[in-house]
């Protein structure tokens, strides 16, 4: 069966989405990846996981690790622009 199924739950407003950001270029070197751990248990082993299987397929030149504080909060800025300056793509995981 190929069809696609909509569920929406009449107790939360609709999802809205961000927009396509910023169109940026990968280098001729490959990609500069960036992950993001949220210090739950096992996020560090989930991206390591991700990231050892995509530089299988993929050019990628770099691979930049950051961990935020903690779970509850948001990462703190000073990490977030270091991942933008230093990455083409990054990836965030929680683990449990």
């Amino acid at each position: 069966m190929s069809e696609k199924v909509f569920l929406i739950s009449p107790e939360a407003p609709a999802h809205q989405f961000a927009g396509a950001g910023d169109t940026r270029r990968i280098k001729a070197g490959g990609i500069r990846l960036g992950t993001l751990d949220n210090t739950k248990g096992n996020a560090d082993h989930l991206l390591a996981f991700v990231v050892e299987n995509l530089q299988k397929v993929l050019n990628i030149s770099s691979v930049l690790v950051m961990r935020k504080n903690n779970p509850s909060t948001p990462a703190p800025v000073p990490v977030l622009d270091r991942l933008a300056a230093e990455c083409d793509f990054v990836i965030s995981a929680m683990g449990d």
